[in-house]
């Protein structure tokens, strides 16, 4: 048997059997407890004088390394630190970021992961994560074997190719770093399991300048391949989880915007698949959309709503509206010429160049005849504000700044409250700042941010931003579907997790924020869970029935404690 295994009870609690001895059993994180081991596991464990005597509780544990963690001089050495402590003992690891969540997330995850995964090789000192590599695809399976897992053990792989980290672009083997974050929170939010959980970098090579440039890249040095190799080493991928882990979601995140629709729609009708960036980006602030229009006292499809940067994100995002929309009756195409998405051409239009997913958002030249542009043949933001008079803008273009003063005043000019949602990661790409939208529009503005933001005090009011981070959706959409073991992630799914999400946020007092706070994250996942499982037995993509959804998803959350141990 294996040195380590965890078994989770009927009673939603686990049991750990440990077959290692001496040294090997402190050098496993999720086995290895520190000074918490008791005095009798010591002596049974053979680590009895490798520890300093004195035994402590968890609660004294966290105590240290809390401070520890306030210690470190800034963001970056914060990340290093969490990261080296869950390379040390994972249980107290999730025990302190679950208690520090709202502190800890934009360490772990946004935005500062950005810049670790910016220097991964600088900082690297011990591998996590499963390292596939183009160049060796009969390598693929062997590497999945080396974790360990049987068939049943595993209920999501998260893969990244890193062509599309954040705001940042092409990373190369440095994004094996966001999915080892993305797995972080899914057990931080939504009680995943981390034995139960796989993050993985496909190496496909690195069109990043300085990364091939860089002695200390650890990744292969090549031009990052794409066509049909890519595609053929993407699919052998796939298969090989199918056949391994056939009940695990595959969660692709930071896919470039050439490959990330591709690949989604090829697998999301034949496997359990779903895409962060597409999916997750579009259910969260398609969440904030609904409280903002609710609390406006207007009706979605009233709305006239500008996506600039209409990329993977941006369409996704668009996408879920309009299923939105048609959901409630409203024809397709009546929902679509609600939308105006600008990509890096202008304004997408007919005749224009531009990706397949973005064709039914193009503009006719019919419509586009009348209008008063700034450079004839050339729509840029500013003429679509004019032309239009939106009332929703969502920015996804990376481009700081982008809703200048003047745009945002003509746009709070014909509207008594503008949702504006600049989203682009990390801060300083962020198309405004939270402070000025709300100063160039008297405070009139409902507004959530890709990034966190302080509260803003103007007027009198204090408005709490709400941060569109996908953390609210993900987490609760995977424990949803490793619950009901779910088939296939549908668009009702994604929407039932937005609608979930929205339905938390009650409050109408001016200043109050969009969407959930960050400090009830675990809440709203075991409530997304829920709305998913019971849309995925809805439509016939459950393979388990949840006889009580409630008591089944709250006893699948597991709690960084230390379990009870079996010395085998």
């Amino acid at each position: 048997m294996a040195n380590f295994s965890y078994v989770h009870e009927p009673d939603g609690s686990y049991t750990l059997r440990i077959a290692a001895r001496g040294r090997e059993v402190l050098t496993n994180p999720l086995c290895n407890f520190g000074t918490a081991f008791t005095r009798q596991q010591r002596i049974d464990l053979n680590v009895n004088g490798l520890l300093p005597s004195n035994v402590v509780t968890i609660d004294q544990q966290l105590k240290r390394v809390y401070s520890q963690y306030q210690g470190e001089s800034d963001a970056l050495a914060k990340y290093v630190f969490l990261n080296t402590m869950q390379d040390r003992n994972e249980t107290l690891f999730y025990r302190l970021l679950t208690e520090h969540l709202e502190e800890m997330l934009p360490i772990v995850y946004t935005p500062t992961i950005g810049k670790a995964i910016e220097t991964y090789s600088h900082w690297y000192h011990r591998p996590r994560g499963i390292f596939l590599s183009i160049d060796d695809p009969d390598g693929i399976e062997p590497a999945l074997r080396s974790y360990g897992h049987s068939s049943e053990d595993v209920d999501l792989v998260v893969v990244t190719d890193s062509e599309g980290i954040l705001g940042i672009g092409d990373q190369g083997v440095g994004g094996v770093a966001i999915a080892v974050g993305k797995l972080g929170v899914y057990t931080a939010a939504a009680g995943i399991h981390p034995s139960r959980a796989l993050p993985v970098v496909l190496d496909v090579g690195t069109d990043n300048i300085d990364l091939l440039n860089d002695e200390t890249y650890l990744g292969y040095r090549h031009a990052r391949v794409r066509g049909a190799r890519y595609d053929e080493f993407v699919d052998r991928f796939v298969q090989a989880i199918q056949t391994m882990y056939p009940h695990a979601m595959i969660h692709w995140e930071d896919f470039g915007a050439g490959n990330a629709h591709r690949i989604l729609d090829k697998y999301r009708d034949e496997v359990c698949t779903f895409n962060d960036d597409i999916q997750g980006t579009a259910a969260v602030v398609v969440a904030a959309i609904l409280a903002a229009v609710r609390r406006s006292g207007q009706k979605l499809a009233n709305q006239r709503i500008v996506v600039h940067g209409a990329g993977t994100a941006g369409i996704g995002i668009a996408d879920l509206l309009v299923q939105r929309m048609v959901n409630r009756g409203i024809p397709r195409e009546q929902a679509l010429s609600c939308f105006y998405g600008l990509g890096s051409r202008g304004l997408l239009r007919e005749g224009g160049k531009m990706r397949d997913f973005q064709e039914p958002y193009a503009r006719s030249a019919e419509e586009l005849a009348g209008w008063e542009l700034d450079t004839p043949g050339k729509v840029e933001l500013a003429d679509v504000v004019r032309n239009v008079h939106p009332t929703i803008m969502i920015g996804t273009s990376a481009q700081a700044g982008a809703f200048t003063q003047k745009i945002v005043k003509d746009v709070a000019s014909h509207c008594e409250h503008p949702i504006l949602m600049p989203l682009s990661n990390p801060t300083r790409k962020a198309e405004a700042l939270p402070a000025d939208l709300l100063e160039w529009t008297d405070g009139r503005a409902l507004i959530a941010t890709g990034s966190p933001f302080e509260p803003v005090h103007f007027n009198g009011t204090t408005y709490t931003i709400a941060q569109a981070n996908n953390a609210l959706v993900f987490p609760g959409l995977g424990l949803g579907v490793a619950a009901c073991r779910a088939s296939r992630v549908s668009d009702s799914m994604i929407l039932a997790a937005a609608e979930a999400v929205a339905k938390v946020v009650t409050s109408r007092e001016p200043g109050a924020s969009l969407l959930p706070r960050i400090d009830k994250l675990r809440a709203v996942s075991a409530r997304v869970a829920i709305a998913v499982a019971k849309q995925a037995q809805t439509d016939g993509l459950a393979t388990v029935e949840l006889a009580n959804p409630v008591q089944d998803i709250h006893e699948r959350m597991w709690s960084p404690d230390y379990p009870k141990v079996e010395v085998v």
